[in-house]
């Protein structure tokens, strides 16, 4: 039995949709359900189930609103994927686990391989690189996973915001000096999949092939969905940001195709699929 956190996320939901299609058991849980934060309750809640693996999607994700939140943001960050760890050792099931690109703090100007040195630049990517840390100290034999710019068909995410401010305003400004990769979080549920099915732990990078600046991804949304408006770049500046955000936070995935011996699809191809998704439940986001 597979337990999922965080499952009413874009990941957890995409997570469920892969074991549905593959037959695979799981048990889908959410705040509501169950407090990852409270490790007396977790490990409660996993009592008699059987469960051979946790896949922590759950996370404070709120990068600027996290600079004046950082108790919450350590607890949901730092704390609950080092206790989930804990718990998975204690009744011998595998685990994997969610970090970022902000790790990073962007001086490098070239994809991000697992050996880089990080260097957080804002609360949150702080929050994530401890809790990696905390979480090998406590199940060396875990998965780590980074991935960046998580955009699907549940939540809110920059894809939504761009169909939405589109149907709004015939003029749109979009930064051009953050660039990274654009991750559909249905490819990021099957690769990460097929690495969990490996055994073979560690730290991995995971986003689509590819990079892009926010601007490109934005232009890229609107000309899928022939929106007639006038794009302008912008810089993050220009922009009132709590958090700093680094210029270039691309990851590089090779570690992790050789893992699996697959290519991961280029973020172009996710959006393709997404806005596919999109139409196929007929809904009103286009």
């Amino acid at each position: 039995m597979i337990l999922i956190t965080g499952a009413k996320g874009q990941l957890g939901y995409d997570f469920q949709r892969l074991f549905d299609e593959i037959d695979e058991k799981y048990i889908a849980t959410d705040r509501d359900e169950l407090d990852i934060t409270d490790i007396k309750k977790v490990r409660e809640f996993v009592k008699d189930k059987n469960i051979t693996l946790i896949i922590n999607c759950a996370a404070y994700n709120n990068v600027d609103k996290a600079e004046d939140e950082l108790e919450i943001c350590k607890k949901l960050n730092t704390y609950a994927p080092r206790d989930l760890a804990i718990v998975a050792t204690e009744i011998g099931a595998d685990y994997i686990t969610y970090s970022t690109d902000f790790v990073f703090d962007g001086e490098k100007k070239a994809p991000y391989i697992e050996e880089d040195i990080p260097n957080p630049l804002s609360v949150y990517g702080r929050s994530k690189y401890e809790g990696e840390k905390e979480v090998f100290k406590v199940k060396p034999d875990s998965f780590v996973v980074r991935t960046s710019w998580v955009f699907g068909i549940a939540n809110n995410n920059f894809n939504k915001q761009v169909i939405n401010w589109s149907k709004s305003k015939d003029e749109l400004s979009i930064v051009d000096d953050q660039i990274s990769s654009p991750t559909y979080s249905k490819d990021l549920a099957y690769y990460s999949w097929e690495l969990i099915k490996t055994k073979k732990y560690g730290l991995y990078h995971l986003s689509n092939d590819g990079e892009a600046s926010k601007y490109d991804q934005g232009k890229y949304v609107l000309g899928k969905i022939d929106w007639q408006g006038k794009l302008n770049r912008a810089k993050t500046k220009d922009f009132n940001l709590k958090a700093k955000r680094a210029e270039y936070t691309k990851l590089d995935s090779s570690k992790l195709e050789k893992a699996i011996g697959k290519k991961i699809p280029s973020w172009q191809n996710g959006i393709d699929s997404f806005l596919e998704e999109i139409k196929e439940n007929k809904s009103d986001e286009i």
